[in-house]
């Protein structure tokens, strides 16, 4: 069992919905990502045992730590589906309170949460109560935003009431509900939270490279940074985050390192759901690893006419011939 340890020098990966499936995240891992989160998944989805909750739950050995994050706003779902995720083995849990996206806020979920604390918080204590029942002890989290309107902040009074019905960390995206992703995120507010809290703070929000989690780092000091839409990019950026921490250089961004991530991403990919969408979605994603390299339109070209993972391959491994493109325009 690997051991769940939230340290500055241990970056986490986001639950990013469509892309942090099973084989992204042995991807990251391999990287040096520490602890990584799942695609969010619907508690009334899980109740009513929906087909398209079955793959985002996927998991094996070699994922954990992962944190399996849940996102939903109804309290009588939630303690039957917490018992059954227990009894299925899962022990960390994240619950989403940021997710600004509409068909989201419609159900009363994500960030739309935060317009009533005692309900979210309420969400938080039936998680924990039941995460405690699973053998080895459960862990708990709580991801969220700022407020929902701009200018109303109750961040740090929400994440107080988390931590006095017992959740293990939070993570703020400092950004408001209305924003979405609009503007610049407030680091500055992570460094109040933290000082507001005993728990871990996680934070989340304009991390783009590795420079950019360093330098979160050292100006809030909270206890860990979560990749988002950077590691979207560059699957490495935990590698490089390390290598930064420690005053060492990270791994060269070149063809042949971009190749090897992508064919990597691809083995996993096939050996863990390795069906047609599968091979539709891996085939879409390619380009953006490449991405700051000459050709990318003639690779996206020749990978679209890809029609089995042999050739998907063999077209990937053409990336390690690509040479940096200075004007950045294809």
């Amino acid at each position: 069992m690997s051991t769940f340890t939230i340290t500055q020098n241990s970056p986490w990966l986001a639950p990013l919905a469509g892309y942090s499936d099973l084989p992204f995240r042995l991807l990251t891992k391999q990287y040096g990502c520490g602890i990584r989160c799942s695609e969010m998944v619907s508690v009334k989805g899980l109740a009513f045992k929906s087909s398209g909750t079955r793959r985002l739950l996927a998991t094996c050995p070699e994922d954990d730590p992962m944190v399996l994050q849940l996102f939903g706003s109804e309290g009588r779902y939630f303690e039957p589906v917490m018992e059954k995720l227990v009894a299925m083995g899962y022990r960390n849990y994240d619950l989403n309170a940021g997710c600004p996206v509409r068909k989201v806020l419609k159900s009363g979920s994500g960030v739309k949460l935060m317009e009533d604390l005692d309900n979210l918080v309420n969400l938080a204590s039936i998680m924990v109560k039941k995460a405690a029942e699973h053998p080895d002890g459960g862990r708990v989290g709580i991801k969220f935003r700022l407020g929902f309107n701009k200018g109303e902040d109750v961040y740090i009074e929400l994440a107080q009431r988390l931590e006095d019905v017992g959740v293990d960390w939070v993570t703020l995206h400092p950004r408001y509900g209305k924003q979405m992703f609009a503007g610049a995120a407030d680091w500055g507010k992570l460094a109040k939270l933290k000082q507001a809290v005993n728990i871990p703070v996680i934070g989340s929000g304009d991390l783009f490279t590795a420079e950019d989690g360093h330098r979160c780092i050292e100006e809030t000091d909270i206890d860990a940074i979560m990749f988002a839409r950077g590691a979207l990019y560059d699957p490495s950026i935990f590698a490089r985050f390390i290598a930064l921490r420690k005053g060492e250089e990270g791994p060269a961004r070149d063809g042949a390192f971009l190749a090897q991530i992508v064919r990597e991403h691809i083995r996993l990919t096939r050996e863990y759901e390795g069906d047609g969408r599968s091979f539709r979605k891996i085939r879409s994603i390619i380009p953006r690893y490449a991405k700051g390299l000459k050709g990318i339109r003639a690779l996206r070209g020749s990978l679209l006419a890809c029609e089995d993972w042999e050739a998907l391959d063999e077209a990937a491994s053409v990336i390690a011939t690509l040479e940096k493109d200075s004007s950045q325009n294809e």
